[in-house]
């Protein structure tokens, strides 16, 4: 099988409005906010291909999505894109994986004055099989209030997202159990390390990290004025590390590492 990305998530619990601010304040566009009719909340950062999802729980809310409460802060998401939502859940349990029923929800997208249902359809793999985080696949039905030009030009430059490194006690083990779910074929890719290589990788970067064995780390994105971007995040007092190949900057607040390469 291959696969697609459809795209990542920052799950931010209660501390949405925060992640939302912090990521406009590194030059990224957001969608407006969006209210699942799940009960949860996102702001979308939209690329050509797959985007980032922050999602997170209003407090005060008589809806609560408490999948997002039970996961953990951070990248903590991980969707491929399909066409035929039923089809791949009878795929993956043919693997021998647990899998979810099928879900379908929407959010409202306010388009010249109209409010238009954006409308979706997942299949979610029962947690705990994938330690690093919830893996699951999405179909959109209207991809067009999704990803729309004035959302998908940022003004860091940062034109997608490359990989994601994924940690995990064995990572070739690993590496062989996500690639039983497709081979990657639209650029994007996972990588896989133990924990303890991130401090050789990353420095003092690697202790704003999770202290699990396994997780989905470091988000890596393609494209951008780097030094646009660490004078962002000094201003953000975010740590990070400016190299001549990349820069790298730490979210503290949401456990997460973005790496920013050529």
């Amino acid at each position: 099988m291959t696969a697609r990305l459809d795209h990542l998530v920052l799950n931010t619990h209660y501390d949405i409005d925060a992640a939302a601010a912090l990521l406009q304040a590194l030059g990224f566009t957001l969608t407006p906010r969006g209210h699942h009719t799940l009960g949860s909340v996102n702001h979308l950062v939209v690329f050509p291909g797959g985007y980032l999802e922050l999602i997170g729980q209003p407090r005060h809310s008589d809806k609560v999505r408490q999948e997002i409460l039970d996961s953990p802060v951070g990248l903590d998401g991980l969707v491929y894109a399909v066409d035929d939502v039923p089809a791949c859940h009878d795929a993956w349990q043919a693997l021998g994986l647990q899998v979810q029923p099928v879900q379908h929800f929407s959010r409202p997208v306010e388009l010249d004055g109209k409010m238009i249902d954006a409308r979706f359809s997942t299949v979610r793999l029962v947690p705990g099989q994938f330690a690093a985080g919830r893996v699951y696949a999405c179909r959109h039905f209207t991809p067009e209030l999704v990803w729309r030009d004035t959302w998908m030009t940022h003004p860091n430059g940062v034109q997608g997202i490359a990989s994601l490194l994924v940690t995990d006690a064995d990572p070739a083990a690993a590496a062989r159990s996500y690639a039983q779910l497709g081979q990657w074929d639209d650029g994007f890719r996972l990588d896989f390390a133990r924990a303890d290589e991130l401090p050789g990788r990353y420095g003092a970067l690697a202790t704003h990290l999770p202290t699990r064995t396994s997780c989905f780390a470091v988000l890596r994105l393609r494209g951008g004025d780097r030094d646009m971007i660490a004078e962002r995040a000094r201003q953000q007092d975010l740590p990070f590390l400016h190299e001549a190949e990349r820069l790298v900057l730490a979210l503290p607040a949401f456990q997460a590492l973005l790496e920013f390469i050529d």
